[in-house]
């Protein structure tokens, strides 16, 4: 049960995911035929961002090992998997649609996963 407990916390890491490809990825960046790539994000962000991710995807490993969580976990490592195998073979106009979607899906499966944690508590 004290695994879960920190489905709030990665909730707001998907938000802010969101808001950071919004940023780098996003409309203006696409009218403009700007590469994410060139104008990434700096070192800090970087580190912050690759070290959450690690943290996340171990979380959701772990997952799998709950009773409770176990479904979250599974859905959530499938739809981040689905999420980048789409978005190795897409362009760069259709980034931030994979990403807005595939975050949205996730953000759901975290309300849902915080949801379950909060009536069990």
């Amino acid at each position: 049960m004290l695994l879960l407990l920190p489905a709030p916390l990665f909730l707001l890491f998907e938000l802010w995911q969101l808001v950071i490809c919004e940023r780098y990825a996003g409309i203006r960046q696409i009218e403009r035929n700007g590469d994410p790539r060139e104008i990434g994000p700096g070192e800090a962000v970087s580190f912050g961002w690759l070290s959450m991710l690690i943290v996340y995807w171990a979380w959701m490993a772990l997952l799998l090992f709950q009773t409770l969580g176990r479904a979250h976990g599974i859905f959530l490592i499938a739809v981040t998997l689905l999420g980048y195998g789409l978005r190795r073979v897409s362009g760069l106009k259709w980034l931030l649609v994979i990403l807005t979607f595939e975050g949205a899906v996730r953000i759901g499966l975290l309300f849902s996963l915080c949801f379950h944690v909060w009536r069990r508590l």
